[in-house]
Order: structure tokens, then sequence, then C-alpha cells
């Protein structure tokens, strides 16, 4: 199969434990672009969260893409245009941040550059802060505050405890909302319909491809979706056992440069 487009998840995918693209995997990617693939980069991360690592690979050189917010927002690195955008109802707003307090979870959310978090000390709120180069802002109400259209919730704690939370969560918003772990301790809170698998279902329509040229590579649970859903779906061989069971090709680790292996195997051999 003649695969053109290829959709690389980025922790725990792309990046190494230290959140670094290792110069190996870079290299193969730039060479595949010179031959005309298109690689995206699909996240939970917010956009600007993404972008350093776009830049990193030259994405808006070579008309590359990024799917961040697990797909709510998808941007042209060319132009810089928003090729598609979904948000989550501002009537919600009050809602969600009434769960995160009911259940006893730190909340935040995003304003630009900026998280907009409930408890700023929360372990899991400043690795997302880390991770995004993103400052965090502490605000005295989370409800009060958060009075505009987001993207999506991000509810954090411990991942034995969030397990508990998740089908709470999912019961009391209903169908409207994607409700899903991106990690042990990130419960995601997000529009109806907004994954990877339908956010890439939309751009390859755009770009007159099919998923059968797709290649999508993951660890995680919300990698989940596009990989059952690419022509080949790929798990890391750290990922999550779902994952695995799902995937048609297993490559190597992320420390391993797993994601080299897979473009040099199957589209550059």
């Amino acid at each position: 199969m003649n695969y053109k487009i290829i959709v690389l998840d980025l922790d725990g995918t792309l990046t190494n434990r230290n959140k670094e693209i290792t110069p190996r995997t870079r290299e193969v990617l730039m060479e595949a672009q010179e031959r005309g693939k298109i690689v995206i980069l699909a996240s939970g991360r917010p956009t600007f969260g993404v972008m350093s690592l776009a830049r990193e690979l030259c994405l808006e050189q070579y008309g590359g893409y990024i799917l961040s917010f697990n797909g709510g927002i998808i941007m042209n690195c060319k132009t810089g245009e928003t090729v598609f955008s979904r948000q989550l109802p501002i009537g919600a707003n009050s809602t969600i941040a009434d769960l995160a307090v009911e259940h006893g979870v730190s909340i935040l959310t995003y304003e630009g550059k900026k998280i907009i978090a409930s408890n700023q000390d929360c372990p899991y709120t400043q690795l997302e802060s880390r991770i995004n180069h993103l400052e965090i802002c502490q605000v005295e109400n989370f409800k009060d505050y958060v009075t505009f259209a987001v993207p999506k919730f991000l509810m954090t704690d411990d991942g034995d405890y969030l397990a508990l939370v998740e089908p709470k969560v999912k019961a009391a918003l209903g169908k409207n909302f994607s409700v899903y772990r991106s990690d042990p301790f990130f419960l995601e809170i997000l529009p109806k319909g907004i994954d990877k698998a339908k956010s890439l279902d939309r751009l390859l329509h755009t770009l007159g491809l099919s998923k059968n040229e797709m290649i999508a590579c993951g660890d995680g649970y919300n990698d989940l979706t596009m990989i059952q859903y690419a022509g080949l779906g790929v798990a890391m061989g750290n990922g999550v056992l779902p994952v695995r069971k799902a995937a048609d090709y297993i490559t190597l680790s992320n420390e391993e440069d797993g994601v080299a292996h897979v473009v040099e195997k199957f589209m550059l051999s």
C-alpha cells in the first residue's frame, strides 16, 4: 500500500520520556516529508502545546497539520488556517465545574496561552503546564470565571480514583459529551463526536484522500479510535493493552524510535 499520511500521537509516541523527538525519528520524518508524505500531529494537547514540535518537524514548510484537543481543532500549518473547530456549549460550563467539586477533583481548561485551573498545586495540573509550556492561572472561583466557550475541560486526580469518577461524570453529562481518559490521571470532557478518528475523517475528506492511505500511531486510550480507523493502525510497544489489541501492527516503544521504525518499514522502503 502506498501510504501518503502518517498521524502521530505525541506523548508516549512521537516523543520519548523527556518529551523530545529523538534525532533519528526527526531525520526519518523529514525524509518522509521530502518524499511528499503528510505528517499530522494528533494530540489531546491544546494547539499552542503542539506548535513547538510542529516547528521542529517543519510542518509549515511541508504542509502538515495539527489536530489538537483530541480533534476539537484542526489547523493547516502551512496557512495557519483553522480547518475545523468545535467547542463545548457555554451552558454546560457550570455543570462540569460543579461535578469537579462534587467528586473532589481538580479541573482546568485553557484561555489563550494560559491554563485556567481550580488548583495550581495539583501535580497533574503542573504536569499539563510543563508539557505544553503554558502558564497556570489559578482563579478564585473556577465556575464564575469560565463563562466563555472552551474546546475541553480536563479533570485531574490519581488514576485509581479517576477510574471511579469517570463513569459518574459520563452518566451525569449524558450522550451529548465525549468523556474519556487520555492518561490514567487525565479525564477529558469534549463535545460529542470529537475524537481523533472523527476529526481525521473530516480532514481526509477535505484532502480528497482515503483512510486506507493513512497510518496512525499511538499509545493511549484516546488513540484507540484512530488506530481502529486508519488503513494501518499502529500501537507503540509501550501502548496500553486495548490499543495493542486493536492495532494492525505493534512497533517498538517510544524509547526505541518506534515511529522511525514504522516510517522506514511502511513509507520509505
